[in-house]
């Protein structure tokens, strides 16, 4: 089995929808998934997401199923200056690597920082509905792998956001979120592309072909943009004000 990972193109947030950029990537994605043979489409209740699927269902004739599980993960932390509500990732070097729970699976929700907020009960909500999800499709979870009876070559899509996409991999890979929330990104419309490895009848781990993949927009000679990273230097300029990769 395939799955591919879409996160929703460049991102007009103040409106939940795409910027004019976010919209040719959108059609350029289309472009990339058109000529793969996909089974089912899958969405998160957000405008973002939505407007990034549109194209891609239009060449399809389809239309997504639409989860509520799926929208951009909801989890909350304290923000230890302001105690206002924040997202449990993009936090300074210094206040997450001294902290030995995070690089711990089923115990990185436990830290006293995650803590502060919802984070495990959103995190344990996830986790339960995509393995739900992969039941549907004949993977059963089995302590940290998967089982099967019958072998499943379908590839699906799934347009989902970068957070809860971490959160994802996290629980069907066993890597802690934080390592996935601090140490990777995913550009807007890249694909990340997971599949089953079977190696022994009805017994599946899943792996990471590719992550993040904007391959689409490099053929169409179209920069990536900077949307969910920070600068590369002190000082430099971070989105929306640089002119991507």
């Amino acid at each position: 089995m395939r799955i591919l990972f879409v996160r929703h193109g460049e991102p007009d947030y103040e409106h939940d929808s795409l910027t004019p950029k976010g919209f040719r990537e959108a059609e350029l994605l289309a472009d990339r998934l058109e000529k793969l043979k996909i089974k089912d489409f899958y969405c998160s209740p957000q405008g973002r997401a939505r407007a990034t699927a549109e194209p891609t269902l239009k060449r399809f004739h389809k239309e997504a199923v639409v989860y509520d599980w799926l929208r951009e993960f909801s989890g909350y932390i304290l923000d230890k200056e302001t105690n206002r509500k924040r997202i449990p990732w993009d936090l300074y070097p210094e206040d997450w690597t001294c902290r030995p729970a995070f690089y711990r699976n089923e115990e990185w929700y436990r830290d006293p920082i995650m803590m502060t907020g919802d984070v495990e009960e959103v995190y344990t909500y996830i986790a339960e509905n995509i393995d739900l999800f992969l039941e549907q499709y004949g993977y059963h979870r089995d302590g940290n792998m998967y089982v099967c009876e019958e072998s499943n070559p379908d590839t699906i899509v799934i347009f989902c956001h970068l957070g809860v996409q971490f959160a994802i991999l996290s629980h069907v890979l066993g890597i802690p979120a934080p390592l996935l929330w601090q140490g990777f990104c995913v550009a807007p419309s890249s694909v990340t592309t997971l599949i089953s490895e079977e190696r022994i009848k009805g017994k599946v781990y899943f792996r990471c072909q590719s992550v993040g993949d904007t391959s689409h927009l490099y053929a169409a000679k179209e920069p990536i943009s900077t949307a969910g990273f920070f600068q590369e230097t002190y000082g430099a300029p971070k989105w929306p004000d640089t002119k991507g990769f």
